[in-house]
């Protein structure tokens, strides 16, 4: 994995982690009056006494919990993947890029495909289901909008098209006829659209619970513990765990590399380090340069490694304010556009 690449990992850690802190329930001053929960949680009572001591902060503990779930999945999981695939979030609405369009012939070929899944009369077959829907029609030919759609991930190669939906490794019963029809009808759409290119569509899931090991997965196991998963999905159109980010990133080890930079930052001292590396007065610090290159934060480096040059010509050029700002803003986004402006000034030194 190349630095670029774990630089802006290490910004989406480092982001996520300042966001969470912010939120991290220091007591139960703000959820002293849940009666339901605690009433309810008094039937747990004995199996609580052991590990938990206090009800109102296990409450609070289990929101913030929730809390790191959800921007987990529709955050830090989503941005990883765009850095890896450098690609993006499509979305095929009336209210975003428009509706795509299918046949008739491709709708009702969708339509038989999801019926017969649903009776148990057919089982998924992903080359099937292509040959299916996947076939040679006159652009004259009537067509018709396919359901709003969108791919949390869509990249497009010289050859290819890929579109991969996240979901939580967890996802509520009942939602696996909906994605079966949604990505159905999207590969039509994305078919037609982009002729003369290969079409994938998968559905991807960022780690395996089921497996014993953090980076590797059980595709059987795992699906088989998802109501109705193997009902609607071939396990060719499924991405789990190391699977999914060595996809993403073209390379192999991509899952442990992620999960490296992850505990490289996220320690138990990483509000400490977060504020010394967040003021620019300790730019000579000792330990300064040390903790930017375990953090992986490759820019911030290399202005330091032009730090007095920097500083001279931000002089010169009224771009003080500029180097003094802040690498990073309260909620922890990394200002790029300070170091776009600060990285101007090395050239005029070489």
């Amino acid at each position: 994995m190349i630095n670029e690449i774990k630089e802006k990992i290490a910004w989406e850690v480092i982001r996520t982690l300042v966001g969470r802190f912010d939120l991290f329930p220091e007591d139960a001053s703000n959820n002293r009056n849940a009666p339901f929960h605690e009433a309810f949680l008094q039937a747990f009572k004995d199996k609580l006494r052991v590990k938990v001591f206090d009800i109102p902060f296990f409450i609070s503990l289990s929101s913030w919990l929730h809390g790191l779930n959800t921007t987990l999945g529709q955050s830090f999981f989503e941005h990883s993947a765009h850095i890896l695939s450098r690609g993006e979030k499509r979305e095929y609405t009336s209210k975003k890029l428009g509706n795509l369009k299918v046949t008739p012939i491709q709708k009702e070929r969708i339509n038989l495909i999801i019926t017969e899944l649903s009776n148990g009369v057919g089982k998924p077959n992903l080359n099937k289901e292509n040959n299916l829907i996947f076939y040679k029609h006159s652009m004259d030919e009537e067509r018709e909008n396919v359901i709003d759609f969108s791919a949390d991930v869509f990249f497009e190669d010289q050859d290819k098209i890929v579109a991969i939906e996240l979901k939580t490794v967890k996802p509520n019963s009942g939602e696996m006829r909906g994605e079966k029809q949604k990505i159905l009808e999207g590969k039509a759409a994305l078919f037609n659209k982009y002729q003369g290119k290969e079409i994938f569509f998968y559905i991807g899931f960022p780690f395996d619970p089921t497996s014993d090991e953090s980076t590797s997965f059980n595709k059987k196991c795992f699906l088989n513990s998802i109501i109705n998963m193997t009902k609607y999905f071939d396990q060719n159109e499924t991405l789990i765990a190391s699977e999914l980010w060595d996809l993403l990133s073209g390379e192999t080890s991509t899952m442990e590399n992620i999960l490296s930079i992850i505990n490289d930052i996220s320690t138990v001292q990483f509000q400490k380090h977060f504020q010394f590396l967040n003021d620019t007065s300790n730019r000579n610090e000792k330990g300064y340069k040390e903790l930017l290159r375990k953090w992986h934060l490759y820019s911030e480096l290399e202005l330091l490694e032009h730090d007095d040059n920097i500083k001279l010509e931000a002089n010169r050029s009224g771009l003080v304010r500029i180097y003094n700002q802040k690498p990073f803003d309260n909620k922890g986004q990394y200002n790029i556009v300070r170091y776009i402006k600060l990285k101007k000034t090395i050239t005029f030194f070489q």
